[in-house]
């Protein structure tokens, strides 16, 4: 049988389009890997036999097979040319360090590297194909091919040239470097389970990844135009590759900045993630703590206004929605004012996983919320005991007149049953406005789930532990993150990252005046938007700003106490969703990652 690349449906070797999606078969040959059209007899490239079984082989191999299975002799291996993605990648320099060291030192360095690869492929649903030295090569498309392959491809090795960057040899960090190419290979499929790739598309991505410059990624054509929705590429010309006749077009990898298939993409230019890699490193290594042991974990965030709760939560957002396990994602927001806002963030969480719409009608929001009921708490008499719970929740009823505990136990067994189906998340944006019973409930939920996988991000502004100053004592894995202002070096690369020919005056005057805050930084390039001194451009990554020089004595203008005080008072106001994805924003858009 013939299998097609698009598809993977399997057709008749005389056929020369696909049964079922249409598109031209085309058959490899297990020798070279070259591609050959249907009824070929011989490899165009290597001349290796191509023809099809004689009449009665069929039944030959039947019983053929039936002889081997009998006397434990594997089956012939299976060989299909297949749509995949390719990932070399490599380290920088490591021969001659590997001549200063020991063999066991060596050994433990690549042993360390090598799992490091392995969690960061799996994670995003590849497959390591092998080791080659110091290299790792992986592969995404088989046994199981997924549409967005080769995007998966793409974060894997920006996460893994990060993570070698965070490896020390006496003293000195070391560097990767990475290539990933998308396109058709052979797959050769043993009886045992065991398989390989080949072709040229797997030498061209080893020597694409040589040309990289150490620290970078780079991907051919295929790959750019299937990734570059969720990330950002920078062409870098026509790369001259050794064995290639013809020059290879490349793209380098600059960062993830959408979600899958680009949901989320800003129109204007995401600024660099600066100035945070510890704490995001934190967020990743205590969700996958949380994953792993099955148990409750709490993470509060804590900074003044603007200085980067959301963007954290947006990178986090990012990288979870990259990974091949089901994760399901909740916020909720405190509001600063209001009557009747108890429990209100919690609330919104519940309206966001039964896709309850603020213009619902009552009994549309209570058919979903039904719905979603039976899906995600399966035992009747829980759903009858759970539901009335709920619906007073979102004021769809009155509460059950009871002790709070019994509410508490109510709600808690609801998140219970969702952390049973995956890893829950729920996010508490502004919680420094909730009540006091929501943080009650928080606390009780993460003390008595013990056997529950839910991960809570509490972000908030210091009055929160003013407020509550024993915050999260009481649960066993309590972790607190305080953000705080970016460095002068980070403001810079920050504006330097969104605006375009900012004379040394004007980003000397931002950086002063911003005191580490990236949001008055960006409030101030609005106000120098509005003048008319920086004017929105289109790039190939989005449009940035530009310096429209009008005098040298141009200033950028200060940023007024009045002004700095709006801004404390609600981050919200501004519409910063161009410079990093705040909760209010991710809220209107989608109610739950997943």
């Amino acid at each position: 049988m013939l299998t097609c690349s698009q598809c993977g449906t399997p057709n008749d070797p005389t056929r020369k389009f696909c049964l079922e999606c249409g598109s031209r078969l085309t058959s490899g040959c297990p020798t070279c890997g070259a591609v050959n059209p249907p009824g070929a007899k011989f490899c165009g490239e290597c001349g290796t036999g191509l023809a099809g079984p004689r009449q009665g082989a069929t039944e030959d191999a039947t019983a053929g097979a039936v002889a081997r299975s009998r006397a434990g002799i594997p089956d012939a291996v299976v060989t299909e040319v297949r749509l995949i993605s390719v990932m070399f990648v490599d380290l920088v320099g490591f021969t001659p360090l590997s001549e200063r060291l020991d063999a066991e030192e060596v050994r433990d360095l690549l042993d360390g590297y090598f799992t490091t690869a392995r969690q960061i492929v799996a994670r995003h649903g590849g497959v390591i194909e092998k080791f080659i030295g110091d290299a790792v090569m992986a592969v995404w498309g088989t046994p199981v091919a997924h549409e967005d392959d080769a995007e998966r491809a793409v974060r894997t090795a920006l996460q893994l040239v990060d993570a070698i960057g965070r490896i020390e040899v006496d003293g000195t960090s070391l560097q990767g470097r990475a290539g990933v190419l998308t396109g058709e290979a052979v797959v050769t499929v043993g009886a045992d389970g065991q398989w390989m790739v080949a072709g040229d598309l797997v030498n061209t991505a080893a020597r694409l990844q040589s040309v990289a410059v150490p620290g970078t990624v780079l991907v051919g054509e295929a790959t750019y135009r299937a990734a570059s929705g969720a990330i950002a590429f920078e062409p870098i010309g026509e790369q001259t590759l050794k064995g290639k006749t013809a020059p290879v077009p490349g793209w380098q990898a600059l960062a993830v900045v959408a979600r899958l298939g680009g949901s989320g993409r800003s129109e204007m230019i995401e600024p660099p993630f600066v100035g945070r890699d510890e704490e995001l490193r934190a967020l990743k290594d205590h969700f996958h703590a949380t994953e792993r042991e099955g148990k409750p974990r709490l993470v509060t965030v804590v900074g003044q206004a603007g200085i980067g709760k959301s963007r954290l939560a947006w990178e986090l957002e990012k990288y979870l929605d990259g990974v091949v396990e089901t994760i399901l994602w909740h916020e909720g927001r405190s509001p600063s004012y209001g009557d009747g806002i108890s429990y209100w963030a919690l609330a919104e969480i519940v309206r966001g996983r039964a896709g309850i719409a603020e213009s619902d009608d009552p009994e549309t929001a209570r058919r979903a919320l039904g719905s979603m009921l039976e899906e995600m708490v399966p035992d009747a008499v829980e759903r009858r005991w759970i539901e009335p719970r709920l619906t007073g929740l979102l004021g769809l009823d009155d509460l059950p007149v009871e002790s709070r505990e019994e509410l508490f136990a109510a709600w808690r067994t609801f998140f219970e049953r969702l952390a049973e189906q995956a890893t829950t998340i729920l996010i508490f944006w502004d919680l420094q406005w909730a009540d006091q019973g929501l943080l009650d409930f928080i606390e009780h939920l993460l003390t008595w789930a013990r056997s529950s996988p839910v991960f809570v991000v509490a972000e908030a502004r210091p009055d929160l532990l003013e407020r509550r100053p024993g915050w999260g004592a009481a649960v066993r894995s309590s972790t607190t993150i305080h953000l705080e202002p970016l460095s002068n070096a980070d403001m810079r690369t920050l504006l330097g990252g969104l605006v375009s020919g900012l004379p040394e005056h004007a980003m000397t005057a931002i950086v002063e005046r911003a005191e580490g805050v990236p949001l008055y930084a960006v409030e101030t390039l609005r106000m120098l938007i509005d003048r008319g001194v920086l004017q929105p451009t289109p790039t190939a990554t989005g449009s940035r700003l530009r310096w429209i020089s009008r005098s040298s004595t141009s200033q950028p203008p200060s940023m007024p106490s009045s002004r700095r005080a709006s801004t404390r008072s609600s981050r919200r106001t501004v519409g910063c969703c161009w410079t990093r994805r705040c909760s209010a924003c991710r809220s209107q858009s989608r109610p739950s990652v997943r």
